[in-house]
């Protein structure tokens, strides 16, 4: 994994202060292999809380994470409660 610990503990702390303590956060793509150089932030976000304006809530998150880790390119995906299960979840997960 390429990110330091305290990036990683920043991730799950900025997240857990927006969404909430009960919020799982996986690290994909790129970084997750430490043989590449580089490359963007990829997060998969998963609560079972059902937010009624999810764009807003990921836009809180995403400008809440930048805040913390600094402008860098970061790309975040939300699953939240009321989100259908779709391949790129699991495909998140398992990479």
């Amino acid at each position: 994994m390429r990110l330091t610990p305290d990036q990683a503990q920043i991730t799950k702390s900025t997240v857990a202060r927006v969404l909430g303590t009960e919020s799982r956060v996986w690290l994909f793509g790129s970084r997750v292999d430490d043989n590449l150089r580089g490359g963007d932030i990829d997060l998969l976000v998963e609560t079972e809380a059902r937010f009624p304006n999810r764009a807003k809530v990921l836009c809180n998150l995403y400008g809440a994470l930048i805040m913390a880790l600094g402008d860098r390119k970061l790309d975040v995906l939300l699953k939240d409660g009321r989100t259908a299960e779709a391949p790129i979840f699991g495909i998140a997960k398992r990479t």
